[in-house]
């Protein structure tokens, strides 16, 4: 497996090579499910989930054993134009909240046996405002994505990749704006819970992003590069390595959906490794999943970030594979398949 990463051509080599998962593995998975004992489809979607991993994993009864949850963090000099109902320092501040182990993140990756590993990048060193300059050059974007790359644990059988970062949803929001099309405001929401006002800021603010980086959107990484944050250019370096790794991936919200779409724009089929683990009340949430055609495992109306929503399904996984490595066969179990 190619491990560089250092260039814009070794992004773009490791995009052109994607590894795909085990077509044996996943046809006995299917067979084995075929078998179980329980009527036909049954189980609804976990059969999916279960088939769908052990593909990656590469055996027919794949368990989930050493889950990894990784939170990035990073700043956004966009927030000094006022799209959030937080200052700046939040970030940090909730990095030591995550560290210290008071989060939510925190909570729900110990009830589901996972890691938890925390990265802040340059806190101190916010990217650019992009709608003077790209947020990023190419030096910053790429140490950003290496971070990533580097935060994922080889061993690990299960990736989830969550941010902290004020002002992050305007990001989300520009990124979509200048993959989707559409006006700014279709892609802007409440983020950390703004009111009228401000939303109405934060979508000039997205627009006259989008505008100023017009000519780069048929590019994606470089709409993620000119529009994003470090802590997003994180999690697209760590969902890249996963696929590497053949590593399942459960995207969690907006803004980590926003920083996978860049890699599914710049190769088709970069996020087969990946299921959407809910739908947050993030607004524009909804219209992007049905773009990276995710349907999610959950719906509870949340919208923290941290990887909270994709940390709790999680659980969801581990119950597919529980269920369909666990149970037995008609004939294991001297049952009548009828």
């Amino acid at each position: 497996m190619r491990r560089d990463l250092k260039t814009m051509t070794d992004l773009a080599a490791l995009l052109a090579d994607l590894p795909e998962p085990d077509t044996g593995a996943l046809e006995a998975a299917r067979g084995r499910n075929n078998a179980l004992t329980k009527p036909p489809r049954a189980l609804g979607r976990l059969e999916d989930v279960a088939a769908w991993y052990c593909g990656w994993r590469g055996d027919a009864r794949a368990q989930v054993s050493a889950p990894q949850v990784i939170v990035f963090a990073g700043n956004h000099g966009v927030t000094a134009q006022g799209v959030s109902a937080f200052p700046a320092e939040v970030t940090a501040q909730m990095v030591a909240n995550f560290k210290a182990g008071g989060a939510a993140i925190n909570q729900l990756a110990r009830l589901v046996g996972a890691r938890l590993d925390v990265h802040a990048i340059e806190l101190d060193r916010p990217t650019v405002d992009f709608t003077r300059a790209a947020a990023m050059d190419e030096a910053e974007f790429m140490d950003a994505l290496r971070t990533g790359w580097d935060a994922v644990d080889p061993a690990t059988d299960l990736l989830v990749t969550g941010e902290m970062g004020i002002g992050n949803t305007t990001s989300a929001s520009a990124i979509c704006n200048a993959l989707y099309g559409g006006q700014a405001i279709d892609w802007t929401g409440k983020g950390t819970g703004v009111d009228a006002e401000a939303m109405a800021v934060k979508a000039r603010v997205v627009g006259e992003g989008v505008r100023r980086h017009d000519a780069l959107r048929r590019a994606p990484l470089q709409v993620l590069r000119a529009l994003g944050g470090r802590e997003l250019a994180a999690m697209a370096g760590a969902i890249l390595r996963a696929r590497h790794l053949r590593i399942p991936v459960i995207l969690d919200g907006f803004i980590c959906c926003a920083a996978a779409a860049c890699l599914e724009g710049a190769a088709r089929g970069a996020l087969d490794h990946c299921v959407a683990g809910h739908v947050s009340a993030e607004a524009a949430h909804p219209r992007l999943l049905h773009h990276l055609n995710k349907a999610p495992l959950l719906s509870l109306g949340m919208r923290l970030g941290e990887g909270t929503g994709a940390a709790l399904a999680i659980g969801i996984v581990q119950g597919a594979l529980a269920c369909h490595s666990g149970m037995a066969t008609f004939e294991e179990a001297g049952v009548s398949s009828g």
